[in-house]
């Protein structure tokens, strides 16, 4: 609606709608979660986190909102279909941008539960972010480093177990867990240091899903495979998004059954991860296929359009 104004005058206005929307219903969710400190029964603390992920629905559908009224975007969006917001899902995704997870949660918002994301045990002393993810039941990781194991054999075992702990939250109502496997957002400059055998991705990392997988796989409903394509956006996605630049969002969602992982294999016999890792690698690579017919297509009506507005000229 209002893409007409300068590039600047509109990202000084998603900026502010963007911090007083997160202020707003982060602020909710933490009070929630205070409540449910306060809690003694397990179903009341069930309803108070239902309660607090209409919260973060909410502040989904806002970022909608907001993108409606900064930028004039097409979605291209396929695979929702057969999407169930009462099953669990382990989601793994390509990752461009800052802007990846709010397009995701507001895409998904209305097909499958609200996404849950493992995170660093640092990023809980973040005001108003760090609790309202605490509140929400999303999972603050220690990972032990191969150093510390190295030192102390003991530990080995101990991230899987803090994992399962994590994961028992997530059994008394239906969840999505989102894992982006590449582990960092993709530039080229990665790409060509990691040597990465992929023309639009960085090597995926296996360990995280192992981990997720090997605590409560048989509990997902579907292991959902999911595409992001910004097709005409600049390197800084998140930027041109808050400026306007962005026109066209293309996502595509694949449901692929649920890899059963066992933990005991998978941590102790390298040949055992060396199969896991080359299924993933596989994922990937018709991932980084379909990404680059995704941009054929885009570039081919792109010229398509720009040859008809000439010969109407």
């Amino acid at each position: 609606m209002l893409n007409f104004l300068p590039g600047p005058v509109l990202f000084m206005l998603s900026l502010s709608l963007l911090i007083i929307n997160t202020a707003l219903w982060g602020s909710l969710v933490c009070l929630g979660g205070l409540v449910k400190m306060l809690m003694p029964v397990q179903s009341a603390r069930n309803a108070v986190t239902a309660l607090m992920n209409r919260f973060m629905w909410a502040w989904a559908t806002c970022n909608g909102g907001i993108l409606y009224l900064i930028a004039k975007i097409e979605w291209d969006v396929e695979g929702l279909e057969s999407l169930n917001q009462n099953s669990w899902y382990l989601l793994i995704s390509n990752h461009l941008s800052g802007f990846d997870i709010a397009a995701q949660t507001y895409l998904l918002r209305n097909h499958i539960p609200m996404l849950k994301f493992f995170l660093k045990k640092e990023l809980i002393y973040v005001p108003i972010m760090g609790l309202g993810c605490w509140a929400l039941d999303m999972p603050f990781m220690d990972r032990t480093s191969p150093a510390k194991l190295k030192k102390n054999p003991k530990l080995k075992g101990k991230d899987l177990a803090t994992t399962r702990r994590a994961c028992e939250k997530f059994k008394n109502m239906p969840t999505s867990i989102i894992n982006y496997v590449e582990g960092s957002r993709f530039t080229e400059d990665k790409r060509q240091r990691q040597d990465s055998p992929y023309r639009h991705l960085l090597r995926p990392k296996a360990g995280g899903i192992a981990f997720t997988l090997s605590a409560m796989g048989e509990q997902f409903t579907n292991l959902l495979d999911v595409t992001l394509v910004y097709p005409d956006a600049p390197d800084d996605v998140l930027f041109g998004v808050m400026n306007g630049k962005v026109r066209k969002i293309i996502v595509r969602v694949r449901a692929l059954p649920v890899p059963q992982v066992d933990a005991t294999r998978y941590f102790s016999e390298s040949e055992y991860r060396v199969d896991f890792q080359r299924w993933l690698n596989q994922v990937w690579a018709e991932k980084d296929e379909q990404i680059t017919e995704l941009l054929a297509q885009h570039q081919q009506l792109t010229d398509s359009a720009t040859s008809a507005r000439t010969q109407a000229h």
